[in-house]
């Protein structure tokens, strides 16, 4: 490995200060780009040294546009620290360290938001979700935990993408690791999904007709549950799947949409 300027609590101290500014701290013209440059500024002057004109190039370029996801994008703040390194030694330009930057924030965003956001939030707030409503204290732990998680995660990465340099997400997605996390991760999602639907969507129908000859009562909901326990809630799920594929991601209209239909077959009496 080569020889590194910068030590290891410098990397952290730079993906501290990305972690605490990357979602919070942006520009509308340029987005994460003043979280990214106040991240590394610290550790790019001692990069740099006495080359202040290099220092201030280096400022320049990464106040330049950039957007990522900001867990797994850690891993770039550790990539473009060891690029400056080898750019000072004359084995980089600045180009290129820009070209693989901009060239990263999309995959590492792309990996990020479905792996952080999409599952593991999901799935560590529906457990939380399930302890809230059976007014359990301990849901207050999962928000913490996820914090704790991500700044982990964050703080792996970084370390990864200073210690690997430019390889570091090459040798991460050929090693097949995160696409395991990402698969496992999604299969532990749709139980949980599946299991709180299951729990906490109820929709019944009290339709049902009477034999006239025997005065019999024949309940619908009660042969839909012979066939399929949950038959109706299914529907519905697979209806707001259905809609967010076909209709696009508009919450709004969804929740309105639901509203409109609870009430007009609650009127009408076709559902319960």
């Amino acid at each position: 490995m080569a020889e590194r300027l910068l030590s290891k609590k410098e990397v952290n101290q730079a993906h501290l200060l990305w972690w605490l500014a990357a979602e919070t701290n942006n520009s509308y013209e340029r987005l994460q780009a003043p979280s990214f440059c106040s991240a590394v500024a610290k550790n790019l002057k001692k990069i740099y040294g006495d080359d202040t004109e290099g220092y201030k190039d280096a400022l320049k370029r990464h106040l330049e546009f950039y957007n990522t996801e900001g867990t797994i994008g850690a891993v770039v703040v550790g990539i473009v620290l060891a690029m400056e390194e080898e750019k000072v030694k004359g084995h980089l330009t600045g180009d290129v360290i820009t070209g693989i930057k901009l060239g990263l924030m999309g995959p590492i965003a792309g990996i990020g938001d479905t792996l952080i956001w999409g599952m593991i939030k999901s799935i560590l707030m529906g457990i939380a979700c399930n302890f809230a409503l059976q007014g359990s204290p301990i849901a207050l732990v999962f928000p913490p935990l996820f914090s704790i998680l991500i700044f982990v995660v964050g703080r792996y990465t970084c370390r990864l993408g200073y210690d690997l340099g430019s390889e570091a997400v090459p040798k991460l997605l050929q090693s097949g690791t995160m696409n395991k996390l990402i698969t496992a991760a999604s299969i532990l999602g749709l139980f949980m999904m599946g299991a709180l639907s299951a729990s906490y969507v109820t929709v019944t129908t009290p339709l049902s007709w009477t034999i006239e000859s025997t005065g019999a009562v024949i309940s619908i909901q009660s042969y839909l549950d012979q066939i399929l326990p949950g038959m109706l809630q299914l529907a519905a799920v697979f209806g707001v799947y259905w809609y967010f594929t076909h209709k696009g991601q508009n919450y709004i209209k969804l929740v309105l949409l639901i509203l409109v239909i609870s009430i007009v077959a609650a009127f009408f009496g076709i559902l319960g």
